[in-house]
């Protein structure tokens, strides 16, 4: 079915795909910008395994020089610190647990220090690294990512050091001329690797910083060790590397008080390398371009670290809230299938008709010559012993379905032509036209089984239900199209409607099979045509007007699903659509009297619209962890949902009387069918969040019930007899 399209309707918005695709930009930059700071090889872990060391005649003069190594010039040369001079150096910084006390100790004392940082860090702390230089300290470029040098390639040195100068700037305005890389060595102990990572760094116009003195307070040996291993012997200078930064620092402090203690006591002086050796400072102003661009960069960083972690949280909320719903999903559905066993309902037994009511059928049709036929027979050959009459409303099809249905001059059939209008307006039609109370709304691609009407009447016994919604099942299951819409049906339509029966919140009394009271409907004003939900609208509306609405899962209709994707896009964008629109309608609900509209409506927004947002983020997160991670973890939490989804899917089938044999499909729904329905909701969201009226969109059919000798499959009726004992 679908309405006659409104005059000058606008199409469906495209320019939205190229926001999501800008936005999925986005969001790929942020992780990569955040997966490129965070994703680096700690201080405490040790690089790869030594390369083969190559002795030459300038590396060899390296070793048996000073800690201060200028490489700029034709041939290397090095400088020693004075006596009783030491340059204290704090690498990986700056942290805002210890920098600062760090700091705090020096001024105390009055000394001076060099601080290689590393830009990343610099970047997510600007007022550090500002207080930094405001107290007189000196600053070195420790690389952007603390990368070690030694295990890439050139381009990528280059790029470490560049934009670390930009981070630099683009906090403090300024750039520095020492250098120091990760995992420096002293002189007497540079390996090959390390001495062409130096020469990197001083072809970008370095002077590069090795060690006298490695407290390796990094691994946490105690003050007392640090403090002797931060100490010249016999008077020389020195310089010292310790760590302001990268784990618990309070020894360091401990020891860098103690150490300046008794430097102060051997008449030692503590200040900045560049003082020690007696050269101008490292800090050099930065032009206008690079500070701009470095507060770019770092405001970049700030922006991918908040999102990273706000995603982190979102998806492990959204995880928990997915796993939450299941388990009570589950829950409800056991207890309202316990519910139905042995017989009528212990709650409906109060409620029973004295005789087989009358009911009228009424099936709007449009194009419906694939199977109109199908659905009329299934409907004449029911077992309701009560009267029937099937009326069929052809809504200006042009492919003969009006004459095919006439064409079967069967009993208590009645073919109403009228002209296209939709959906909604055919189904007033047929309310207006009906000769009793108990109404039956059933698609022309539909059929019944012989008990379905009966087992939908039987409910309406009870005087404060207005409508049923039956249980629809996928009657062309044959290749992976079918068969993952037959998985959905079950776990995600029905399934629910147990529960929500339960809750009082029925959203849909779904198009294929619903019963109601022309009654109700009428003091409704009949069917709405505001949205192209008509069904969602219309169980809303009920709803709201203190009718029960209850789902009858022995009330079956075989529906003819979308074969092709193309197809079921079309579907799934007027569904999905529609309900937008019937959400916005009745949004006042979530303030009536009742919990249909806050269980409702919250459910909707939460599991329907918000969460498949987060789908294609979930996607691309699990596809850049496999890239730059170990994909074990990746692929553990995926296995992980999909079996739970598995044990979720065999139940659902069980109560639903359906093979288990179908689940062997449901991991491959992982990489087509989610995330055509996620790419639907989107689609659907911008849709109308523009302001566009969608048109409908109809389905082809295939006629799939025309190739059978029965109204439905035999084999399942039999099964789910023997299943249900009814």
């Amino acid at each position: 079915m679908r309405p006659a399209p409104p005059p000058d309707t606008p199409a469906a918005p495209r320019g939205h795909w190229f926001l999501f695709a800008a936005g999925l930009l986005l969001v790929t930059a942020a992780l990569l910008l955040n997966g490129y700071v965070t994703n680096v090889v700690g201080e405490t872990q040790p690089g790869g395994p030594p390369a083969a060391d190559f002795r030459t005649a300038e590396l060899d003069e390296i070793r048996r020089g000073g800690p201060v190594v200028n490489l700029t010039g034709d041939r290397p040369t090095s400088a020693r610190l004075p006596d009783r001079t030491v340059a204290l150096t704090f690498d990986d910084g700056p942290d805002p647990a210890w920098t600062p006390q760090v700091l705090d100790v020096l001024a105390e004392h009055g000394a001076k220090a060099t601080f290689f940082v590393v830009g990343s860090r610099v970047a997510t702390y600007p007022d550090l690294a500002r207080r930094i230089v405001a107290e007189g300290h000196e600053l070195g470029n420790h690389t952007y990512s603390h990368a070690d040098l030694t295990a890439v390639p050139g381009w990528r040195l280059r790029l470490e050091s560049s934009l670390m100068q930009r981070a630099l700037a683009g906090a403090t305005g300024l750039h520095t001329t020492l250098a120091r890389p990760p995992y420096a060595a002293p002189p007497w102990a540079v390996t090959t690797l390390q001495w062409e990572s130096m020469k990197g760094l001083a072809a970008e116009g370095h002077l590069i910083v090795l060690t006298d003195l490695d407290a390796k307070d990094w691994s946490r040996p105690g003050t007392a060790k640090i403090v002797a291993s931060s100490l010249p012997a016999k008077g020389r200078g020195a310089v010292v590397m310790m760590h302001d930064s990268g784990g618990d620092r309070r020894q360091t402090v401990e020891a860098v008080d103690l150490v300046l203690k008794n430097l102060k006591g051997k008449d030692y002086r503590a200040v900045t390398v560049t003082e020690a050796i007696g050269m101008p400072s490292a800090h050099r102003p930065a032009g206008g371009v690079d500070r701009f661009v470095g507060a770019a960069l770092n405001l970049a960083q700030r922006a991918s670290e908040t999102f990273t972690d706000v995603l982190r949280w979102a998806l492990f909320t959204a995880g928990a809230l997915t796993l939450g719903r299941f388990g009570f999903f589950m829950v409800l559905a056991g207890v309202h299938a316990h519910r139905t066993r042995g017989g009528p309902r212990g709650r409906d037994r109060a409620h029973v008709w004295p005789g087989p009511p009358p009911v009228t059928v009424i099936v709007p049709a449009y194009n419906e010559a694939a199977g109109i036929q199908a659905t009329i027979r299934s409907l004449v050959a029911t077992s309701y012993p009560g009267a029937l009459e099937v009326l069929v409303v052809d809504d200006g099809s042009t492919d003969g379905t009006a004459d095919l249905a006439a064409a079967l001059r069967l009993p208590g059939v009645r073919v109403i032509r009228r002209p296209n209008g939709g959906k909604a307006a055919a189904l007033n039609t047929g309310i207006a036209q009906a000769a009793h109370e108990l109404l039956i709304m059933v698609d022309g691609d539909t059929v019944f089984e012989p008990a379905t009407i009966g087992r939908l009447v039987r409910r309406l016994a009870d005087p404060a239900i207005g409508a049923v919604s039956g249980n629809t099942k996928v009657g062309n299951r044959r290749g992976a199209i079918g068969r993952w819409q037959h998985i959905e049906y079950v776990i995600g339509f029905n399934l629910d409607r147990r529960a929500f029966e339960l809750l009082d919140c029925m959203a849909t009394v779904p198009g294929a099979i619903g019963a109601f009271r022309r009654s109700a409907l009428v003091a409704l004003g009949g069917v709405s045509t505001d949205t192209l939900a008509e069904d969602t609208d219309l169980t809303m509306a009920l709803c709201r007007a203190g009718w029960r609405v209850v789902y009858e899962e022995n009330a079956v209709a075989w529906t003819e699903a979308p074969a092709s994707l193309g197809e079921l896009w079309r579907q799934r964008y007027r569904w999905c659509y529609g309900t937008m629109q019937a959400m916005w309608k009745h949004r006042r609900a979530v303030l009536d009297r009742g919990p249909f509209g806050r269980r409702c409506l919250g459910y909707l927004t939460l599991f329907h619209v918000l969460l498949p947002l987060l789908a294609p983020v979930v996607d691309l997160m699990a596809v850049y962890s496999m890239a730059v991670g170990d994909p074990l973890p990746v692929v553990a939490v995926w296995a992980g949902f999909v079996m739970v989804q598995v044990v979720i899917g065999w139940y659902a089938l069980l109560l639903d009387g359906e093979r288990a044999s179908a689940l062997w499909i449901l991991p491959l729904q992982q990489f087509v069918y989610r995330q055509l329905m996620y790419l639907v909701v989107i689609q659907s969201l911008a849709t109308a969040l523009l302001g566009v009226r969608l048109r409908w969109h109809s389905v082809r059919r295939e006629g799939t019930f025309n190739d059978h000798g029965e109204q439905f499959p035999p084999a399942h009726a039999e099964r789910r007899s023997a299943t249900t004992g009814r």
